[in-house]
């Protein structure tokens, strides 16, 4: 009777000690996620202090800037989302990229120390949110693993636990950078 009495409040602590974890690993997902968030609402709250900065010396397509503005616009709604927010991020990101391309063509914009500022402020802003990707990543894997291995798929299966996928890189973004085709545009 004791042996079994033991055996019970053994697999009891177990129990309690998976589900504690499979709480914990979920937990940080949303604290990794959120981080982005943070970052990303950092560089959304840049963005119209560049865009500024940039019409007063760029006679740039306006179609470029109304776009990074829309996209702006749309990320902060609050009403995207964690999916919906990874792809406008990306788009922003990329629109982002091909106006910093373009401002090459015009020297006395890159002399002006506000958007130098802005620039670095910029670069340090997605420099985070890259490592706040990758924390994101590593948590989501930790969770992933944790759901899917044995014991912790049992009670992940009961406690409706499911696979949450990581960032991807867009394939857009994978490509090859051409050096040779920035310094000729």
């Amino acid at each position: 009777m004791i042996v079994i009495l033991g055996l019970v409040v053994f697999l009891l602590i177990i129990g309690i000690v998976i589900y504690n974890s499979l709480i914990g690993k979920r937990n940080q997902v949303t604290n990794a996620f959120s981080a982005i968030d943070v970052m990303l609402k950092k560089r959304f709250d840049l963005i119209p202090n560049l865009v500024e900065v940039v019409k007063q010396y760029m006679n740039y397509e306006q179609e470029t800037l109304t776009k990074i503005v829309e996209l702006r616009a749309k990320a902060v709604s609050g009403t995207l989302s964690d999916q919906e927010k990874a792809v406008v991020d990306a788009q922003l990101s990329a629109s982002v990229k091909g106006l910093m391309v373009n401002v090459e063509n015009y020297p006395d914009l890159k002399a002006n120390s506000n958007f130098n500022n802005l620039q670095a402020a910029w670069t340090e802003s997605e420099e985070q949110i890259a490592a706040a990707r990758r924390t994101y990543n590593a948590v989501v894997t930790d969770y992933n693993n944790a759901i899917m291995m044995f014991p912790g798929n049992m009670f992940a299966g009961m406690l409706g636990y499911t696979k949450i996928e990581v960032l991807a890189t867009p394939e857009e973004e994978r490509k090859n950078i051409s050096a040779k085709e920035l310094f000729n545009s």
